[in-house]
């Protein structure tokens, strides 16, 4: 049972573990894909070709089953040629006609002849098949047997049909050939494209994206207005004998907007922006990404002045040595794209743009001065920057007269870009769903639940299980609200939503960088105010303070190992090294101090932890009169807000202890 919600993400590398569910960002890349099939071409002519062969074949057969009802009929006697001979010497045979080898004619009187079948068949209309070569003999016979006879030319049709068979095997076997030899080079060509870049081009005649599309990162911006000078007007630096910068790295948390800044650069800058992610070098065969980096960067000479963006770059410019499964292709490529840093011509305005969020694992050489010059960072936005983001995606975004984006930028805490995009974006279909024609504030709070906590589900819980749950809640409640240094309640609810079966939010009114001993004491307090409740109003705990246990053990040991709040160990740190922007440690696992001060920490840890514990039960007993009526108010609504919970507050007695500031 996740019994506890507080508004707020990671803000530096000192914030205590929260349970606010992390958003993965993007970097806003809009990539723009352009073509057709590659084959549409070749798919063409094999169309083509198969829908003209169909059509001969068809006319062959046509002409062959016309031509053969053309010749004979149903009543026409098939007779050799012997048999017409005869028929002309008995004088039977009124008239004949020849046309190549057949010959049909009509009898004086009928006939009757038996067919190969063994059938009898009596008729007066015949026709034959000429010997092969002629009889010269049978011309005079016809004469002096008075028949009538005449001849026809062969027919047009069959000499088309005949030169169509006879030509049609060679145009389909040149045709088969021509069809092999072009796949050959055109494999031929894909083979040696492998070295090509594959990096995607915005001309400078298309900006996607300004300066005026990028919000809440106002210190990258402006460092970035720079290098789009150093474009715009290089000669203005150079009359100096000052050098453009040859690189600048953007680093920062996923969805700061890394990768929108680099497109707004080239968008203000107005040149060619080449852009490519850093796993697009590497390839199977070995040399194919340093062929891709000299492809890239000979692109980016001939177009100066032109940006080149490699966004992820850590995945080709991780530091060499590092791991004992070397890659030989990533080091090759990233040995070229310092050999093609190093090597720029410095009248070439060529910038290099790279963003990562690992910057300590990239390679110190390419890091240094002359290479990468510059590290622009992007950090989280604060809330006028937050504010700033959502006018920008608020822009096509009908809004009710209640929505107030202020209140929204203050409650969403630690947010990046991205993630705010997601949050207008869900508040958007909430609204589309509810067939609303605007956006209210009440879908943007339901959102903004829904991204933080989850969605609600309809669990069908006993009387029992909703009684430890409402303690449960109001113990987190109570103790945030008769404690100072605690950010405001706003809602208690025990309605299960993702993996909770019940939530505490708490809103903090501003953005925090820094956190005293006992703004963290009393976070702890506060966690365990549910397991307190529990034993205080039920007499028996449960397991629904798993995540609370987690998170106190967490904040505990922070404040011994991190921040030096443990007066027994005092101000030494015996945490690892973290990557400031992954939130994973850079370390190889081994500690640095003996089993000795280990188990000092945990004592020291647990300590912290039982006093917080106690401290929570204290106070609810004290006050079990008001812990009794946020319960019931709860069974009875099912969620309570900041407005009821102070109302229960001044019924019963009890003081907010929380300081004004904090209100």
């Amino acid at each position: 049972m996740d019994a506890q919600a507080i508004y707020m993400y990671q803000n530096n590398p000192n914030d205590p573990p929260t349970r606010g569910s992390q958003r993965p960002g993007n970097s806003g890349n809009n990539g723009n894909n352009s073509g057709g099939p590659k084959d549409s071409g070749m798919s063409l002519l094999i169309r083509s070709i198969i829908i003209i062969v169909v059509l001969l074949v068809g006319w062959y057969l046509f002409e062959v089953f016309t031509q053969s009802s053309n010749t004979t009929t149903p009543n026409t006697l098939e007779i050799p040629y012997s048999t017409f001979y005869q028929q002309v010497e008995d004088n039977n045979v009124q008239s004949v006609v020849f046309q190549s080898q057949d010959a049909t004619g009509t009898l004086k009187s009928s006939i009757t002849i038996h067919d190969v079948n063994g059938d009898t068949k009596t008729g007066d209309q015949f026709h034959f098949t000429q010997l092969p070569n002629g009889d010269p003999a049978l011309t005079a016979l016809l004469i002096q047997k008075q028949v009538d006879f005449s001849a026809k030319p062969a027919s047009d049709s069959n000499l088309v049909l005949n030169i169509i068979i006879n030509v049609l095997p060679w145009i389909l076997i040149i045709g088969f050939i021509f069809l092999v030899f072009r796949n050959a080079s055109r494999s031929q060509q894909n083979i040696f494209s492998f070295g090509k870049s594959k990096a995607k081009v915005i001309l400078e005649d298309r900006p996607t994206t300004t300066f005026v599309d990028v919000a809440g990162v106002d210190e990258a911006k402006n460092d970035l207005i720079e290098v789009v000078e150093f474009l715009k007007t290089p000669q203005k630096f150079q009359r100096l004998g000052g050098k453009i910068p040859r690189g600048v790295l953007l680093v920062g948390p996923p969805g700061t907007g890394k990768t929108l800044l680099a497109r707004a650069v080239a968008g203000e800058a107005s040149v060619p922006f080449f852009s490519m992610s850093g796993s697009e070098f590497v390839e199977v065969l070995v040399g194919v990404g340093a062929s891709r980096v000299r492809d890239l960067f000979d692109q980016a000479k001939k177009a100066a002045p032109s940006i080149i963006f490699i966004d992820e770059i850590d995945a080709v410019g991780r530091q060499r040595g590092s791991s004992i499964n070397s890659n030989d292709e990533r080091e090759q490529t990233l040995n070229q794209l310092l050999v093609e840093m190093d090597g720029f011509d410095t009248r070439q305005a060529v910038v290099v743009l790279a963003a990562t969020n690992r910057p300590d694992g990239l390679d110190k050489a390419l890091l240094r001065p002359g290479r990468f010059d510059r590290r622009v960072t992007a950090e989280r936005p604060d809330w006028n920057g937050r504010l700033a983001i959502l006018k920008i995606h608020t822009r096509t975004v009908p809004l009710s007269n209640d929505v107030d984006l202020i209140s929204i930028a203050r409650a969403t805490p630690g947010m990046v870009g991205a993630d705010i995009a997601n949050l207008v974006n869900e508040a958007a279909l909430l609204a589309a769903r509810r067939n609303l024609d605007s956006v209210s504030q009440v879908c943007f709070e339901e959102s903004l639940d829904k991204i933080l906590i989850g969605a609600e589900r309809p669990l069908i819980l006993n009387d029992a299980d909703l009684n430890v749950i409402a303690y449960h809640e109001g113990g987190h409640a109570l103790t945030g609200l008769l404690q100072e240094y605690v950010d405001p309640v706003t809602k208690v609810t025990i309605v299960p939503r993702g993996q909770a079966l019940g939530v505490t939010q708490y809103t903090p009114l501003d953005d925090r960088y820094n956190y005293s001993q006992d703004y963290l004491e009393a976070q702890l307090v506060t966690a365990l105010g549910g397991r307190a409740a529990e034993e205080v109003a039920i007499g028996h705990i449960t397991t629904g303070a798993e995540n609370d246990l987690q998170r106190v053990t967490a904040i505990a040991r922070q404040m011994v190992t991190r921040w030096g709040m443990s007066e027994r160990l005092g101000t030494i740190s015996f945490s690892e090294r973290e990557d400031p922007f992954a939130g994973t440690s850079l370390a190889t696992g081994s500690r640095e101090y003996s089993e000795k001060t280990a188990a000092v920490i945990d004592e020291e840890v647990n300590r912290i932890v039982r006093w917080a514990y106690s401290r929570a039960v204290s106070l609810l007993s004290e006050h079990r009169v008001t812990l009794d009526r946020v319960a019931k108010s709860l069974r009875l609504h099912e969620t309570v807000d900041a407005k009821q919970l102070r109302e229960i507050m001044v019924e019963t007695g009890a003081i907010d202890a929380a300081p004004s500031s904090y209100r």
